[in-house]
Order: structure tokens, then C-alpha cells, then sequence
């Protein structure tokens, strides 16, 4: 007997994900595909699954400005991508018990990717040397690969998105910075062509990329200078 999922099976983490990408489609296309195939194709999922955290990874290291190879298997993509997240805030870097727990989280998570590994060479559509009669992993068994994998993109993406960048490192998208754009914004009037209206900063990203990374970086080191001074002042006022 067939296990049947009581409701629609959602990917929250993963769509969460998708509302802060903008325009993904090909990370759209694969998690729309994995709510399906939980209930109706379960073996596809879990190939799916796997192919989604492989997706996030490579695209982490490609916003980081960080080389992979194509042939890398998912242990490795995961390793490496860790590698190069700041895990906790800066506040917590220097804590040995903070760094303990985030290594022993780490691993829990290494062991989960292998065990989501283990199950797409099993189960997965794509394994090799079956009988013809093999009976096919059920939606239960889909279910831990697709949470496993949301779980594991929701998490990577938020810590990857979670701390300033920088804009000199990697690939940037307008929507991350938009501190910098309300700052450009508000110092230089809107751009208007026919009955067509452009804020300052769009075209700055569009036109100019190189100019937006560099006005950036100028606007972060000043903001930081004032974050720094603020800090120091604060104190003796009180």
C-alpha cells in the first residue's frame, strides 16, 4: 500500500529562498518538481532533492566568487560551501564553545547530506543494477529526502544572505544592498524617459556595474566608520 500524503506537500524553506533569489527559474523549476513528485513519482524526488543541494551549493560559491569543479560530489560541494559562510555572528566568532557547537552541527549536517546521498543511489530513479520488479521507495520514505534538502537550502542560503557581503567578492544583485540604493535614491533625482521612470540607483546597477560595485564599497567603508565612531562616543555620553 501506497503511503499518501494528507495535504499538499510545500517546500517553505526552499520558497522562502525563491522570494529573496527574485528570478531563479531553474531553482523554481526543481522545487515546484519535487512537491509533485513526492506523492506521484517518490524515486524521482529523490534525485530531485539531491540535485537541489547541489543547485544551492554551486550557486553559493558562484555569488562568493569561489571556484568548483562540475564533477564534485555532493559531500564535497556541501564541505566547501560551508567553508566559505561566516556560520555565526562576529559577535560569537571568538567563542571556543560557539565554534564547538557549530562543528558538531556541521557534522550532524555532513551526515545527513551522506544519508541523503545513500537514499538517491538506492531509491533514485537514476540507480543502476535493479530487478525489473524492484519494488520503488514509497512517499514516506520521498518525504525525508525532499525536508532534508529543504531544510539544508533554507539554512545555507539564509547564513550566506545573512551577513553584509562584500561587494567586491562575487556576484551582486541589486536587491541585496538596499540601504545603498535608498542612499543613491534619495541624493539624485529619478531618471525619466518618455513616460518611463528609473530610480538613480537602477540605472547605476545596470549601466554601470563596475560604478555601483565601487560607490558601494565606498558607501560600506563610511558607514562602517560611523558605526565604529558611534560606538566609541556612545559610552562617554552616558
Amino acid at each position: 500500500m501506497t503511503n499518501k500524503l494528507p495535504d499538499t506537500f510545500l517546500m517553505h524553506g526552499s520558497r522562502a529562498v525563491l522570494a529573496s533569489f527574485g528570478s531563479a527559474v531553474h531553482i523554481e523549476h526543481q522545487v515546484h518538481t519535487i512537491e509533485r513528485a513526492v506523492a506521484e513519482n517518490p524515486p524521482l524526488a529523490f534525485d530531485l532533492a539531491k540535485a537541489l543541494v547541489e543547485t544551492i551549493c554551486r550557486t553559493i560559491l558562484r555569488d562568493r566568487g569561489k571556484t568548483y569543479d562540475s564533477n564534485w560530489e555532493l559531500n564535497k560541494l556541501f564541505n566547501e560551501t560551508t567553508q566559505c559562510l561566516r556560520l555565526v555572528p562576529e559577535a560569537h566568532s571568538s567563542d571556543p564553545e560557539m565554534r564547538r557547537s557549530v562543528q558538531r552541527t556541521l557534522a550532524g549536517l555532513n551526515g545527513l547530506i551522506q544519508g541523503l546521498c545513500e537514499l538517491r543511489n538506492k531509491a533514485g530513479i537514476a540507480s543502476h543494477g535493479h530487478d525489473a520488479f524492484n519494488i520503488p521507495m514509497e512517499t514516506i520514505q520521498a518525504l525525508l529526502a525532499a525536508r532534508a534538502a529543504d531544510a539544508l537550502v533554507h539554512y545555507l542560503f539564509s547564513v550566506h544572505r545573512g551577513y553584509v557581503r562584500d561587494p567586491n567578492v562575487g556576484r551582486v544583485r541589486y536587491d541585496d544592498f538596499g540601504d545603498f540604493n535608498d542612499f543613491v535614491d534619495e541624493g539624485h533625482e529619478p531618471i525619466q524617459i518618455f513616460e518611463l521612470v528609473f530610480q538613480p540607483s537602477e540605472v547605476l546597477f545596470y549601466v554601470d556595474a563596475d560604478g555601483y560595485r565601487a560607490k558601494l564599497a565606498e558607501f560600506q567603508t563610511d558607514k562602517k566608520a560611523e558605526d565604529d565612531t558611534r560606538a566609541i562616543v556612545q559610552p562617554s555620553e552616558a
